[in-house]
Parts: structure tokens; sequence; C-alpha cells
């Protein structure tokens, strides 16, 4: 990891970088995958399957059969793991039902808020490099809460035309409806338009590669609703002279691991910080079954040492990463002053993995920068939000006049009409 040392302002927006990917080429050979899918169905599924997979698929829907010999294999140390993960996950989210709460604006009119659940939405799952069977908590257990009658999953099979026994056995628990052996570009295409054997869905989840990432934001641009756009993961940790090198090292790298593309950031008001951080990587790195992912990731990596905390927070709020945590003293009194971030870890110990699987807390979050306009997955991700208003004659009355003075004004004279026939007295 390159260290700058108190870094000028106008320097800043090259710190504040992500990794570029060539867009217009991989939009391009994304696209082809979608068109076929889109126009051929199954049979593009089962080709972009063999080319990109290396397996054969008859059949893509996973049978009663294939959960039961999944759920055997699942050693019960995991099962309890996942359990946990779950319980807190649901217990979380369920703070964020709402109750409807209706509001009398004026004297017989009243307006009022509900939330109805999407009906269909798909779940992406990465299964290649890493099955993320985490992510099924975090995106199936909210959309169940939120009362979604089909919750279909897709993630990529091995050559054997298999998925990871974990993927499938936290499918079962977190209540998916039905799972697809598919990955890649073709699945989001196949959630998107719907194939013969993969039903089409209101809105799409999930992490994925770049492939993914890109077949989402297509997928999008012709009306397909989409969680967020998402870049590769990230991480930022603020530390100062109270931080533990090798706790910071184990986060950068918790980040590092998941893919060459992936960055890790730390800002520190602390000189002596950098040396003792790399010291620590070079030592955790050498024990990483995913080394060489997390060394790449690093090139893509930063220290940044600044002044005071007054200028690592202008820095942090510019950044907006998708994971922050704040190693240092007044942890809660900084959190205060964080405006952009998809999630906060507050203290030595709160690592970013916690988040990850079982605090409770969701860890699908707004990459790239995002994080200043958007939100990470929640209850409300699943539902839409319909309002209604209920006015008595008596309500009419109150703001009829006003109505009519505002519809006459934009020149809309059928709204205008609309009330005052309401109001002549028959």
């Amino acid at each position: 990891m390159k260290i700058f040392n108190q870094p000028e302002p106008a320097e800043w927006p090259a710190l504040l970088a992500r990794p570029v990917m060539d867009a217009a080429s991989l939009d391009k050979k994304v696209s082809r995958v979608l068109d076929a899918v889109r126009r051929k169905g199954d049979r593009a599924l089962r080709r972009y399957t063999r080319e990109f997979d290396g397996a054969r698929i008859k059949k893509f829907k996973v049978t009663a059969k294939e959960f039961a010999t999944a759920d055997n294999k699942v050693s019960e140390e995991l099962k309890a793991a996942i359990q946990l993960a779950r319980f807190n996950i649901e217990r979380f989210h369920q703070t964020q039902i709402e109750t409807p709460k209706p509001v009398e604006t004026m004297p017989g009119v009243r307006c009022w808020r509900e939330n109805r659940a999407i009906e269909k939405v798909g779940i992406y799952i990465p299964g290649g490099t890493a099955p993320l069977f985490s992510t099924i908590l975090m995106l199936a257990v909210p959309a169940s809460l939120a009362g979604c009658k089909e919750i279909i999953l897709c993630s990529p099979p091995n050559e054997e035309g298999k998925l990871h026994p974990a993927i499938l056995y936290t499918a079962m628990l977190a209540g998916v409806t039905a799972v697809y052996k598919l990955g890649g570009i073709q699945a989001i295409g196949a959630m998107a338009y719907g194939t013969e054997s993969v039903p089409a869905v209101n809105k799409i989840f999930g992490p994925g590669n770049q492939y993914v990432t890109a077949a989402k934001k297509l997928v999008q641009q012709e009306g397909m609703a989409i969680d967020m756009p998402a870049g590769p993961s990230e991480v930022m940790v603020f530390a100062d002279e109270t931080a533990d090198a090798s706790f910071i090292a184990a986060d950068l790298l918790s980040q590092a691991e998941h893919g060459i593309d992936s960055q890790a950031i730390l800002v520190t008001t602390d000189k002596q910080l950098p040396k003792k951080v790399t010291t620590a990587l070079a030592k955790q790195l050498e024990n990483l079954p995913r080394k060489e992912l997390a060394e790449k990731a690093l090139d893509n990596s930063r220290i940044l040492v600044f002044k005071d905390r007054e200028e690592s927070l202008a820095f942090i709020n510019q950044y907006a990463a998708e994971h922050l945590i704040l190693a240092c003293t007044g942890a809660e009194e900084m959190a205060t002053r964080v405006l952009q971030a998809g999630s906060v870890f507050l203290g030595h110990y709160s690592p970013e993995s916690a988040g990850d699987y079982a605090s409770g807390a969701n860890h699908t979050l707004p990459t790239n920068g995002y994080a200043k306009a958007y939100s990470g997955v929640s209850v409300d991700s699943f539902v839409k939000k319909i309002t209604f208003q209920q006015l008595s004659k008596d309500g009419l009355e109150h703001i009829g006049n006003a109505v009519i003075a505002m519809a006459e004004a934009e020149g809309l004279q059928a709204h205008a009409e609309a009330v005052k026939v309401r109001l002549i007295e028959k």
C-alpha cells in the first residue's frame, strides 16, 4: 500500500478514485449475452452456463432431493452459526416494519401511507471464488419480513452442475421460494426477462463481479428495478494512536481478499501507524489462502496521514465508503459527524466482518461513492409505499378553493371542475 503524508486538497481527487473498468467494452459484451437470453430463453441459458461455468444443466431449478442432500452435508457447527446470524438479522430488520400513521392535515382531510410488498424479487448470490451464502440471509430475511410472495435465487453451479450445500441450506432457512443453478449475466437476464424455466421478477438484488454489475445496470436502463448501483467492495479505516496495527491490518485484508478490484483505505492522524500496519499486513498476508487476490487489491489501496481529525473527516465524507471503521477514542462522537457511508463500525472491537455475517445489520451496501445518495438494503427495499387520502365533504370545503385556484393558475380547468362539481349544492 502506498503511503501519502498530509496530501494537499488538490491531490484528493486522485486519492478518492476507485479502480476504473473499461465500461464501454464491458457493456458491449454483456449486452450480447442479455439479448440472447431475451430472444432464446433456456437455450441461451444452457449455452452460457456451459461456456462460462463449464456445467451442462438440463433442469435449472433445484429439486427437493438436492435440498435434502445439501442439508446433510452442512455441519451442525455451521448450521448453528447460520441460525444465530439469521436470528440477529431478523431481529434488527423487524424494527424497520412501519405501522401506518394517519394524519389529519385539516379537519376532514386524512392522509396516510402503507407498505405493500414487491410480489416477486430475485436474489443473485455469487458462487465462484467465494460462495456468499451470508448474502442470502441479508436479502431473503428482509424480503420475507416485507411479505414478498416469491423470492427466487440464482447462483452459478460448479462444473458438476451443483451448488454449494451452504447456499441451499441457507436458502431453505431464510424463506427463499425457489433456487436456480444459474450464474453470471445469464442469471440477471433470466430474472429480468423470464424464460421457460425461470420466472421474471419485479426487482433484482445481490452482489456480483463486474459482469453481473454491468448486467444489472443495463437491465435497469430497460425498466427493471435493482437494489442499488454497485462496484467492487471497499473499506475505509480511520485510526488514531490508540489503534492496534494488527487489528487494522486484519480489517484491510478482510476486504482485499474479496477480489483484485477491491479497495482498502487507512486514514490516520498517527505518523507512526503506517509502518506498523504495513508490517502487520505483510505478516498476515502469508497465512491467507486468498493471498494473491489480496495482494493485487492492496495495489489499488493506500494509507493517508492527515494532520488532525477535521481534515480526516473531510476526506472520509468525500470518499463515502461502503464500510467505515472508526478505530479511535471518541468513536461515538466522531460517528455523529460522518455524513457519507454505507455502514459504520465504532471502536476497536467492531470489525467489519461482524457486520458481514452476524451482528444483524445488513451488509448489502452502496459502493463506489454511491453512499452519498443511496442507503443499504433494508425491509424498505422490498416494499412499495402507497399513499392514501380520504376527504369528507367538510374536508373538501376546507381545501377546495385552494385546489381550484392552483389548478386554474396552471391552466388545468378539468382539475378545478372536479372540485367545483362536488361543492355545488344539489
